[in-house]
């Protein structure tokens, strides 16, 4: 087997990983364990395992300027983006919830746009942000005068806030790098992180004893943690190594599908062809927001050049 052969393999098993890693968070919330619980538990052993692997082969514990740094990205990013989408869960299906995070390219352009004047919206951006909005807008359509479950409103709020923490986050890494090995950065941002998570759990009041916890919840925060953290992360870098980045990148398309039709299949959420096709409207959206960006990125490095 050739190495590209190897690395489309690779990008497969990203994809249906990180497609089917919502249906397992929405599996581990299912047993009523409080999501901030759930990501709290999965960010702690994730997080550990990162950290302990760079500091056995050698990595320096950051410093306390680093690590406040770390601090503040583990809240934008596994705090509010990875806490507040798990606790959506409860409310809303799975795919809805991928799908939502999967705009968060089309929400960095609008922030850079309005706090930064430094993205322009070409013809082929405002497509791409107007056919996001309406493939949105289809699927929302589809459930509107349908009677939704206790929390879904909330749901749809904590997923859109989830998303825009993750894109601002990304804005301030690609803006402010800091001196440390990005994937031993991931752990630290992890572990803090779910510290914060813990505090956040015991303050709401809403917490269920670890002994308590039923196994099917268990058995999803291990899949998330090994499989999806874990194989899935490692599968990525040796995507990213020998594939194009353009290739590379399609599991972003490719895992909303993933996570809607597992949803379907092993959740009973609703699936109908007009979610299927706002899907689909949304997915081209990103794709032509996303190839705007690296135009633009490509033309200002070609400019310095």
């Amino acid at each position: 087997m050739t190495t590209k052969q190897k690395a489309y393999i690779g990008l497969v098993a990203t994809s249906i990983i990180w497609g089917t890693s919502w249906v397992a968070s929405k599996i581990a919330v299912k047993g009523g364990v409080p999501g901030l619980e759930v990501a709290a538990i999965r960010q702690f052993i994730g997080g550990a395992l990162f950290v302990g692997f760079f500091l056995i082969r050698g990595e320096k514990i950051p410093s306390a300027k680093q690590m406040l740094w770390l601090a503040g990205m583990g809240s934008l990013l596994f705090v509010i983006a990875n806490g507040f989408a798990t606790v959506a869960l409860r409310y809303i299906p799975s795919g809805l919830a991928a799908l939502i995070a999967a705009l968060y390219p089309l929400s960095v352009v609008i922030i850079e746009r309005i706090f930064f004047r430094n993205t322009k919206i070409t013809w082929v951006t405002f497509v791409g942000l107007l056919l996001g909005i309406t493939g949105i807008g289809i699927v929302f359509y589809d459930n509107a005068f349908h009677s939704q479950p206790e929390g879904y409103v909330l749901g749809l709020i904590l997923s859109l806030i989830a998303m825009l923490s993750w894109s601002i986050g990304t804005i301030i890494i690609a803006r402010n790098k800091v001196k440390i090995n990005a994937y031993n950065a991931t752990g630290w941002q992890m572990l803090l992180g779910s510290f914060l998570l813990m505090i956040m759990t015991l303050a709401s009041g809403n917490t269920m004893p670890i002994t308590a916890i039923p196994a099917s919840t268990w058995l999803a925060i291990a899949y998330l943690v090994f499989v999806s953290s874990i194989v899935a992360f490692v599968a990525f870098i040796y995507t990213m190594k020998h594939l194009e980045p353009a290739i590379a990148a399609l599991y972003a398309y490719i895992n909303p599908i993933i996570a809607i039709l597992t949803g379907s299949v092993l959740m009973d959420e609703k699936l109908t062809i007009d979610i299927l096709i706002g899907s689909a409207i949304t997915l081209v959206g990103v794709f032509l927001v996303n190839r705007s960006l690296k135009k633009q990125r490509e033309q200002a490095l070609a400019d310095v050049g």
